[in-house]
């Protein structure tokens, strides 16, 4: 039985991630995820992503510490028997699959219905965004107090999405925080009385609304402004920029919004 749901529905995605009883992420709940966005990336039709958990108060809860003793005795093993190199280490599935949703065309809504800590709140950091339900719930990565780190891209993340004084801050003490001060960190973009799901949906369809390239092109351009010299983030934003106005429904809309007075307001 797969960990991990998928429902689609006009242009819009909803993916229900939920490993009982606990919600923890482990490499059963990876693989399925990234079948689901495997099958997502084969649809034309679908602009948006929602992803939740699909049990109750539970996004995902933390990746599974079982798992994580495991590979740690392999680890140790390993170690004491040839001294253990660690750099350049090639990217593993959990790795591949955050980078799918990071980079994918369709834009990524997490819908935090409940606790998400460490692997939870990594996959949560790595959507556009990220709307949290109120209540009695966690979020943050609270790895450095069993002497860890984040290690499937939280640090990095993490440090872009909110800086590196208060990154170093929450992770430096192991910060848990309840859904109102994640949004006051930056770390959500809303917090939602009541139904979290039924609020991303309603972004979801708004978005869904747009036109597909140009919600790629922006989502890409965005990321880029973290991520690449000033001068080279604008070539490509003049190149896209060109791309969309070079197309025939770039022009169709355009001719529309002339028609009807050619202003902004009216949009």
């Amino acid at each position: 039985m797969s960990t991990v749901e998928l429902e689609a529905s006009g242009a819009i995605a909803i993916v229900r991630i939920s490993n009982p009883p606990n919600g923890y992420m482990n490499e059963t709940v990876v693989r399925d995820l990234d079948r689901a966005m495997r099958r997502i990336d084969q649809n034309p039709n679908l602009k948006v992503v929602v992803l939740t958990g699909g049990l109750p108060d539970v996004f995902v809860q933390h990746y599974d510490l079982h798992e994580l003793e495991t590979l740690c005795e392999k680890l140790v093993e390993r170690r004491r028997g040839s001294g253990g190199n660690f750099s350049h280490v090639p990217e593993r599935p959990i790795d591949l699959i955050f980078r799918r949703l990071e980079n994918s065309d369709r834009i990524v809504i997490a819908a935090i219905n409940g606790n998400a800590m460490g692997g939870g709140c990594e996959l949560a950091i790595t959507c556009d965004f990220r709307l949290m339900q109120s209540g009695p719930y966690l979020i943050g990565l609270p790895e450095i107090r069993i002497g860890m780190l984040p290690g499937a891209g939280g640090t990095q993340r993490l440090t872009r999405l909110v800086g590196v004084a208060k990154g170093l801050d929450l992770m430096l003490h192991g910060r848990r925080l309840s859904p109102e001060q994640a949004l006051e960190a930056g770390l959500v973009h809303e917090v939602v009385d009541g139904n979290v799901l039924d609020r991303a949906m309603e972004r979801a369809h708004d978005l869904a609304q747009l036109p597909a390239k140009a919600l790629a092109y922006v989502k890409r351009l965005a990321y880029c402004a973290t991520e690449m010299p000033l001068y080279a983030a604008l070539d490509l934003e003049r190149s896209l920029f060109l791309d969309l106005m070079s197309s025939p429904e770039g022009l169709a809309m355009i001719s529309d919004l002339n028609a009807r007075g050619g202003d902004f307001r009216s949009l």
